[in-house]
């Protein structure tokens, strides 16, 4: 079905981080690059083509006068005035629409930047309320460090700067009830009662009474992750009293 454009001014960009000086798209059908719109309710491909002096974007709706002219992009960028909706609708249908370049929507990326932003607001703000336990907790499953070689300020600015950087990520990880589990499999290897070897493939309890295999770490998988996944089955349970009766 044929768009209807709503008259506006609108801003068009190229994807991508980098942006040339200027960057020409496709302005009529050929076959080095055929521009072609399906029509649905025809059951046939339509070609386009921009010519300045027409009404319309497709070809079998013009007249045999078209003025074609080329579409640039400069550093980016291709302003459309509302009076040119020729062009408008020439660039809704063109097949590097979505591909190659975007319609700039400034509310929809307003909405997103205010979301991004209390995101970042709601994650430093719990940064800056956990209590010193909870900092050493998050150190211990973010960063993988012993917190006793750190002090409270150092752990606290690593804290908010992560929390700054990933915002939804750290405020999932406050929520994740693994974390408390997370944190004691590190205070565990902190007191040498558990130990890795192997390359950290193998984890084996290191305790007066057990120097036995815990487990194999299965390939790409983080080792914290699966010791806590560990001691959370019926068969962890002991392992994990008996370690914690170890820290005592």
């Amino acid at each position: 079905m044929k768009k209807n454009i709503v008259p506006a001014d609108r801003i068009y960009k190229l994807k991508g981080d980098s942006a040339p000086l200027s960057y020409t798209i496709p302005s009529r059908n050929t076959r080095r690059f055929p521009l072609l719109w399906f029509d649905e309710e025809n059951n046939v491909n339509r070609p386009l083509r921009y010519a300045v002096n027409q009404k319309t974007p497709f070809e079998d709706e013009q007249d045999g006068n078209a003025i074609v002219e080329p579409i640039i992009f400069e550093n980016g960028f291709l302003q459309v005035p509302k009076n040119n909706p020729v062009l408008q609708q020439f660039l809704y249908y063109h097949p590097l629409n979505g591909r190659t370049f975007v319609e700039v929507d400034t509310e929809k990326d307003a909405a997103k930047e205010v979301e991004s932003l209390s995101a970042e607001v709601d994650a430093l703000v719990q940064a800056r309320q956990l209590s010193v336990e909870q900092l050493e907790t998050a150190a211990r499953v973010l960063f993988g460090k012993d917190p006793s070689r750190f002090t409270t300020a150092e752990l606290k600015r690593d804290v908010l700067v992560y929390a700054k950087k990933d915002p939804v990520g750290f405020i999932n990880m406050l929520s994740d009830p693994m974390l408390k589990l997370q944190s004691n499999v590190h205070v565990f290897f902190e007191n040498k009662l558990l130990t890795f070897r192997n390359g950290q493939k193998e984890v084996w309890f290191n305790t007066v009474s057990n120097k036995k295999k815990m487990l194999t770490v299965p390939y790409g998988q983080d080792p914290y992750f699966t010791i806590a996944e560990f001691l959370k089955t019926d068969d962890g349970i002991d392992a994990l009293k008996m370690l914690e009766n170890n820290l005592q």
